[in-house]
C-alpha cells in the first residue's frame, strides 16, 4: 500500500489559452500527470494561472475543463489536500472550488512548514521592484467594486472579451520567456529582501514561465515552476528534498 507523503507544486497551466485542440491536449497531459501522482501525493499546490481566464458569476462559471475538474475531485475525494492560488489570469476565484472540491483558495502568499522545512509560496505577480502600473491595476481588479461591475456584464460578452484579451498574451501564443542573469530576475530580488527578515528553505513561485532553481544562500533556494505549454515543469518535495522535474519532457526544455 502506497504512502501519501509528497508535496507537489505546479503553476501556469493556462487552460483555455490557444486553440481549442491545443488546450484540450494540454488538459489531457495535465490529467496524465495528476494520475501519475495520485498514489503518493499528500498535498497539491496549484500556484496560479491554472486557467487563462476565470470568473465566477453567482450562478455561472466558465464552461469547459470538466475532465480536469473531475480529476481534481477524484484526488480530493481520496484525501489529497488541494490549494489553489489566485494568479493574474484567474484572480476572480471565490468559493466555487471550496464548495465543489474542498480546496483552500490562496489570495496572496502562503507560508508553511513541513518536515522541518520552511516554504514561502506565492504566484509571483506584483512582487519585487518596478511594474508599478500592474500593481495598481491588480488592486483595482481585486476590488469588490471591479468584481461587482464585471458581474453586471452578461457572460457571453464578459467571458468572450476576457478570452480575446488573453489570446494576445505571450503564453497563449506559445512564446517562451527570455532568461535573464540571476541578478536581474525581479523575483530573485524579492526573495533576497524577504530573506533579510525571515528564513525559508524554499521560496516557490509561478508567473515567470521559466523553470528556475537558484541557490540564494547556502540554505535557501528560489524555485520557479515554469509553465505547461513549453515545459511541463513542476516541483516535488519528498519530505527531505525539493526537486524541479519535468513530465513527458518536451524536446529542448
Amino acid at each position: 500500500m502506497s504512502t501519501r507523503n509528497k508535496l507537489y507544486f505546479a503553476s501556469d497551466f493556462h487552460l483555455g489559452a490557444g486553440a481549442l485542440a491545443s488546450s484540450r491536449e494540454r488538459e489531457d497531459r495535465i490529467i496524465r500527470w495528476l494520475d501519475s501522482i495520485k498514489e503518493d501525493a499528500a498535498e497539491l499546490f496549484l500556484m496560479g494561472d491554472v486557467f487563462d481566464f476565470w470568473f465566477e458569476y453567482k450562478t455561472v462559471v466558465p464552461r469547459g475543463y470538466i475532465r480536469f475538474l473531475g480529476k481534481l475531485a477524484q484526488l480530493t475525494d481520496s484525501g489529497v489536500k488541494l490549494y489553489l492560488f489566485k494568479g493574474n489570469h484567474d484572480m476572480w476565484m471565490f468559493n466555487y472550488f471550496e464548495k465543489e472540491l474542498g480546496a483552500t483558495i490562496i489570495s496572496d502568499e502562503l507560508k508553511i512548514e513541513r518536515n522541518g522545512k520552511k516554504f514561502f509560496l506565492h504566484h509571483g505577480d506584483g512582487l519585487g521592484p518596478g511594474d508599478g502600473f500592474y500593481k495598481v491595476l491588480k488592486n483595482f481588479f481585486r476590488s469588490g467594486f471591479c468584481q461587482w461591475l464585471f458581474a453586471r456584464i452578461h457572460p457571453n460578452f464578459g467571458v468572450g472579451l476576457a478570452n480575446y484579451w488573453s489570446s494576445h498574451s505571450r503564453i497563449a501564443n506559445s512564446k517562451k520567456e527570455n532568461h535573464k542573469p540571476h541578478e536581474q530576475e525581479w523575483l530573485v530580488t524579492f526573495c533576497k529582501e524577504e530573506l533579510k527578515t525571515n528564513f525559508y528553505d524554499y521560496l516557490i513561485f509561478g508567473h515567470r514561465h521559466l523553470p528556475l532553481d537558484i541557490q540564494l544562500t547556502p540554505q535557501s533556494r528560489y524555485i520557479n515552476l515554469g509553465e505547461w505549454i513549453n515545459y511541463n515543469s513542476y516541483a516535488v518535495f519528498d519530505g527531505e528534498e525539493l526537486k524541479l522535474e519535468y513530465f513527458e519532457k518536451v524536446h529542448g526544455s
